[in-house]
């Protein structure tokens, strides 16, 4: 599903972040990349869906080469590959079901109503149905990790990639969260 060959990631300021990684990870594997602050691992992630470019090598998903995507062709690939970042990224301004809702609604043209249909299935399958009409601020860390990973989902992706979904959380929240994770890997 995905296979790096030879891959450098070079960042104008010279730092020399990804340094020749070869790695293939096949559909239905559960990867953890683990490593030193400061190694690579962001880079890495983002490297697969195109949010950082890579310098040298080659970097293979679904069979595709990615380097060369532009444009339209960029965007449909972006769309299947979920993303769940440390820091949550939610709109402070939106309840947790515009959340959610927004980029099915604006991307795959679902009407409203499907949108939320989803949005409330996937709420329950994180454990926050009752918080669909809350806003970020009224949640705790653990919740709106949950909520941007029930974002992520709701755009059916191919793969989703998770860049430090516990580490911005209080180490009674981390469980909750894997726990959330786990069940994604079992289906």
């Amino acid at each position: 599903m995905i296979k790096f060959d030879k891959v450098n990631k070079v960042y104008p300021n010279g730092l020399h972040a990804l340094k020749n990684v070869s790695l293939e990870i096949n559909q239905g594997e559960f990867v953890a990349i683990i490593g030193l602050s400061g190694a690579g691992k962001s880079t890495l992630l983002r490297t697969i869906n195109r949010m950082h470019d890579i310098s040298e090598g080659s970097l293979i998903v679904n069979g595709q080469e990615i380097k060369n995507l532009k444009g339209k062709d960029l965007r449909t690939f972006r769309r299947k590959v979920g993303m769940v970042f440390q820091n949550f990224n939610l709109f402070p301004n939106m309840t947790v079901l515009d959340n959610i809702t927004l980029a099915p609604m604006r991307l795959k043209k679902l009407s409203k109503e499907e949108a939320n249909k989803k949005a409330e299935g996937l709420l329950d399958r994180v454990g926050l149905l009752d918080k669909k009409d809350s806003y970020p601020s009224q949640l705790s860390g653990g919740q709106k990790q949950r909520i941007a990973i029930a974002r992520a989902l709701a755009m059916e992706p191919d793969m989703m990639l998770f860049d430090e979904p516990t580490s911005a959380l209080d180490p009674e929240m981390v469980k909750e969260v894997l726990d959330v994770i786990k069940e994604l890997a079992k289906e």
